[in-house]
């Protein structure tokens, strides 16, 4: 009975995930390096400034985690479109690049907790402004609509805005450039990417409508079976939002632009 009662629970245990390989953060603790992938192009939690640094607020809690955990961060450039896939065949140990945890992602990763939400905006050309008041003006076969492929603000043109015509590109800046040169009536993306584009990229050409229209908790993604890994971050996340670290760094990225100064 005994033999057969552990052949069962190792069967489980293989089936769920919970096998005799290291998780993403005793990897690390190993090797003595996190590597996280990410898509250094989302203002402000991930961007390249003008000296070639990887800046942002997601990435100073990414280096908060590896100075908790004893560890050098590196983080490893990654297209957006391509950056589970690469997570999956051990390019890297985690996904850290402002990633929308969706139900359909969940069936393909574990996610921690989030550590901040957004929601899905709009910038619109500015003779539309008055004209299309929220998203749901969009959806009509004589607007052109864009956002960065790969992304949630791609996921909801095509859900919410069928109807309109749908143009993605590689990187937000390109997006938003095509409204700024009237090729494209409205770019849809995440509230905190917005509010900075809007006058960084904008060139007074854009309109931000800022009231969001989805609910978006960002988090970091793993490989699913990886529950140990989860625990620690999600516990990590708890520590930090309560000895002020937490706060401390949304300040810095979110209630002030002195950072802007660094970006080409």
């Amino acid at each position: 009975m005994k033999k057969f009662l552990a052949t069962v629970l190792f069967a489980a245990a293989t089936l769920t995930g919970f096998s005799a390989q290291a998780g993403a953060i005793d990897d690390a603790m190993k090797a003595g390096t996190l590597r996280v992938g990410m898509d250094p192009t989302y203002m402000p939690f991930e961007m390249t400034n003008k000296r070639g640094e990887i800046i942002g607020f997601e990435v100073d809690l990414l280096k908060a985690m590896a100075k908790a955990m004893g560890v050098k961060l590196e983080l490893v450039s990654t297209g957006y479109d391509g950056i589970i896939p690469a997570l999956l065949t051990n390019k890297f140990d985690m996904i850290g690049s402002g990633m929308t945890l969706t139900q359909e992602r969940n069936l393909r990763l574990n996610f921690s907790e989030p550590f901040i939400v957004v929601g899905q905006t709009l910038l619109i050309r500015k003779d539309l402004e008055g004209k299309i008041k929220t998203y749901k003006d969009l959806n009509d076969p004589q607007y052109r609509i864009t956002s960065k492929v790969g992304t949630t603000g791609e996921m909801v043109a095509k859900k919410l805005i069928s109807k309109a015509k749908y143009n993605g590109f590689d990187n937000e800046q390109e997006a938003v450039l095509d409204v700024v040169n009237g090729k494209a009536d409205a770019f849809i993306y995440d509230a905190p990417y917005n509010v900075v584009a809007v006058n960084k990229a904008g060139a007074g050409k854009l309109v931000y409508l800022d009231e969001p229209f989805t609910y978006e908790p960002l988090a970091f993604g793993l490989k699913k079976g990886d529950y140990d890994s989860i625990n620690w971050i999600n516990n990590w996340l708890q520590q930090i939002r309560h000895d002020g670290t937490y706060d401390r760094l949304h300040a810095k990225w979110f209630k002030s632009t002195a950072w802007l100064k660094d970006m080409e």
